[in-house]
């Protein structure tokens, strides 16, 4: 059937949906239906209601006012186990794994025997995982996985429990164009057996690409549900935002791609990573950064892009004989804990902002604040609740951050402006090098730009930076050197001038 052409009975439906915290409206009167064999888009502004929406269907929060209906039927989910049951199930934007167990464990959770026998758990997860064309080790613990791989876990989970109902909360964000390919794949196999399949997405372009329909929120309300075949890009940018906007501005992720490529005026060489080596992840990797400039770094998950990232901010350590040599302005150093990057100017932003981003219990501007007195120029003891104000200001400003509400917890706000934070904490740092790990990574369409305007603006300040993105446009819309990780190696080195995607996926791949 044609997308946009289904007209079964639906399989989902919320009816006048609303949710408050603390007086205010995370979704207000949203009505949303989902039919079988269809995938249905999701999409919004951070902020817009999306994650809500979804927690409330999948049983994570109850809805304040409002019906649900699975099939007709009025139903109630106190929790996620009760959706489950029901035959709704969720993969999360951030991972819902028991770092503690291995990955078989985990995807036996909720459908454990009266008695475990580990080697047939084992042998089906790996069955699972291969069915999936997912390079996962069954036996390895949660913990030890990066953020990819743990997302291809929460995955190959959902689709184990044979649910009615799949809602994705941005699925692709870590992963590879290939592995990408193969979860649409995976989706339109679902669809093809009756799923319903719910997909939230900042990429635009994958949901005009694999949805039927499209759903659009904006401040927590309905603004328009269509066929995916009836809108462009351009128009789904309007609706989002409420306004105007320039299709350019977010052709590639707040690129304009017929804009002036940014010009470094590269100063002196402030990084020099020569020969360093981790284990089997980073071997003999070498580069350098300087002033002025933004380096680019790409490659596929196992290049060893974040672990030398790591490794350079003190967050892992390096071989202890022939790990090779890292110097900070001609200094060598080699760091226990991040701390002491710290105290020299580093800051290193994660790509995974919930394990290692933030306090998840603090607000914004503590949170903020926290960073700032971490400062070696800062030499203050005491609290201030004044200037812990006038820095969260500074920041919420500069990065737009959508502070609701200033007294609730970080972890209560959506996953983009949880990530501005992360950003705007470690630059209240006042760092002279800065490593972006995935930057943009579950930010919305219109806070793009600002993210990559702040990027931009450091190596304006002499500032040396580093970005780390899985996403090529973006490597492209912001580098001024563009590096290429494989095997643990940098195999390629080329000026923005010269690059393409084209060149570039061809040395990340060959």
């Amino acid at each position: 059937m044609p997308a946009g052409e289904n007209t079964q009975a639906p399989l989902l439906q919320v009816v006048n949906g609303s949710k408050v915290y603390g007086g205010l409206h995370a979704i207000d009167g949203v009505n949303f239906e989902l039919r079988p064999g269809e995938i249905h888009a999701l999409l919004g502004e951070n902020g817009a209601g999306k994650s809500t929406l979804c927690k409330a269907i999948a049983g994570a929060i109850v809805l304040t006012s409002g019906d649900y209906l699975i099939e007709g039927r009025k139903v109630s989910f106190a929790s996620p186990k009760e959706a489950l049951e029901g035959g709704v199930a969720m993969v999360y934007q951030e991972s819902s794994l028991v770092p503690s167990m291995t990955v078989a464990q985990n995807l036996e959770l909720g459908m454990e025997k009266w008695v475990t026998v580990y080697s047939k758990i084992n042998i089906a997860a790996t069955q699972s995982l291969q069915s999936m064309n997912f390079n996962v080790d069954p036996l390895v613990l949660v913990e030890n996985l990066g953020t990819a791989k743990r997302q291809m876990v929460e995955i190959v989970r959902a689709v184990r429990h044979n649910a009615k109902v799949f809602i994705f909360d941005e699925p692709t964000a870590s992963l590879t164009p290939e592995e990408t390919q193969h979860l649409f794949h995976l989706l339109n196999t679902l669809k093809e057996k009756g799923a319903g399949i719910i997909f939230i997405s900042h990429a635009l372009e994958e949901a005009l690409n694999i949805a039927d329909r499209i759903t659009v929120l904006r401040d927590g309300k309905l603004v328009a549900t269509v066929p995916a075949k009836d809108v462009t890009r351009d128009s789904l940018v309007r609706m989002m935002v409420g306004r105007e906007e320039t299709a350019a501005q977010y052709a590639t992720h707040g690129a304009d791609p017929g804009a002036p490529k940014p010009q470094a005026q590269r100063g002196d060489k402030v990084l020099s990573v020569e020969n360093v080596t981790m284990g089997s992840i980073v071997k003999n990797m070498s580069f350098s950064v300087f002033n002025g400039e933004v380096v680019g770094i790409f490659g596929l998950v196992g290049a060893g892009r974040s672990e030398i990232a790591q490794i350079v901010s003190g967050a892992r350590k390096r071989n202890f004989l022939r790990g090779g040599m890292i110097y900070l302005r001609d200094k060598p150093i080699r760091y226990r804990v991040p701390r002491q990057a710290v105290r020299d100017g580093i800051a290193y932003i994660t790509e995974d902002r919930k394990v290692d981003g933030f306090f998840e219990t603090m607000t914004v501007d503590q949170n903020i604040y926290l960073g700032f007195l971490s400062s070696p120029r800062v030499k203050r003891f005491l609290y201030s609740a004044r200037e812990m104000k006038r820095v969260a200001d500074q920041w919420i400003a500069a990065l737009s951050i959508s502070a609701l509400k200033r007294t609730l917890k970080i972890v209560e706000y959506s996953g983009g402006n949880q990530q501005k934070v992360v950003v705007g904490k470690s630059l209240a740092q006042e760092p002279t090098v800065v490593i972006f790990d995935e930057p943009t990574r579950g930010v919305d369409v219109s806070a793009i730009p600002q993210i990559h305007a702040a990027i931009r603006g450091l190596a304006g300040e002499n500032k040396a930076v580093v970005v780390i993105s899985s996403y090529l446009p973006e490597i492209l819309a912001i580098s001024d050197r563009i590096l290429v990780a494989r095997g643990g190696r940098i195999v390629e080195e080329m000026a923005r001038a010269d690059a393409t995607e084209d060149k570039i996926m061809y040395a990340a791949i060959h």
